[in-house]
């Protein structure tokens, strides 16, 4: 979140310009999609002329758009500037709507690069599990892996059932890779007929599912246990994309 708000420090007095007019959001929004002449826009934002006009006038004197050939573009740090902006909200809002796996828990263990991406999850769900179904989230596993068509996976917990899967994938010559923290990777080297596994030192990090078509994030709590009734799980390619990034940029920081 540092980075995000550093971001957000340098760019405080545009963003008060940029976001203290509706019709200026709509007018900059439009822009940012592509480079638009008036009627364009017109049409984009559903704006009179003389509305536009006046917007597009103040945007030049600030320096912010540049006309050429009739259409109206945003210069380049605007373009970074808007691109932040939208990523920082996003951000946000996914720390809103996530606070029950993300209060309370530990996520220092995530990268910094994964951090900084956390904009790509903006479709993600949490998953919890309730009294009426307290295997809800042992279940979601299972049937992610039951249908997976390759998987890797940082694995701070030994469970049966999912190592029975892993199991499963490994003997019909799927692709799995798994990475373990010790003494869970002494576990897994005892019942896995995984190939690819290998062990890291970091203790309390994060469970990390990611298969061809799902990924799923677990966290440890504050208090050093695991919280089996919380996953963050996703079907969306950009969700896929971060749990991959994740994935790889862990395995680099801890070799």
């Amino acid at each position: 979140m540092n980075e995000y708000l550093d971001s957000y420090n340098a760019i405080s007095q545009d963003v008060k310009f940029i976001s203290n007019s509706i019709i200026r959001l709509k007018v900059l929004k439009a822009l940012y999609e592509k480079p638009s002449n008036m009627k364009e826009l017109s049409v984009d934002t559903k704006l009179g002329y003389s509305s536009i006009s006046g917007i597009l006038h103040g945007l030049e004197l600030k320096k912010l758009v540049y006309r050429k050939a009739n259409k109206y573009y945003l210069v380049n740090l605007l373009k970074l500037q808007i691109k932040n902006i939208l990523e920082f909200s996003i951000t946000v809002n996914l720390l809103e709507k996530f606070f029950n796996i993300v209060e309370g828990h530990l996520v220092c263990g995530i990268p910094k690069k994964s951090v900084e991406a956390m904009h790509l999850l903006e479709e993600s769900e949490l998953l919890e599990s309730d009294c009426v179904d307290i295997d809800k989230t042992f279940n979601f596993i299972d049937d992610t892996l039951a249908r997976a068509n390759g998987v890797r996976c940082i694995l701070p917990i030994y469970h049966e059932n999912i190592n029975s899967r892993l199991n499963e994938l490994a003997s019909q010559e799927k692709f799995v890779e798994i990475r373990s923290p010790n003494p869970v990777f002494d576990v897994y080297e005892d019942n896995s007929h995984v190939k690819n596994l290998s062990s890291f030192k970091a203790e309390n990090n994060f469970l990390l599912i990611v298969t061809n078509e799902r990924m799923i994030l677990g966290l440890f709590r504050k208090n050093g246990f695991f919280d089996q009734n919380r996953l963050l799980i996703s079907e969306s390619k950009d969700s896929l994309k971060w749990a991959n990034g994740l994935f790889l940029h862990f395995k680099k920081k801890n070799k």
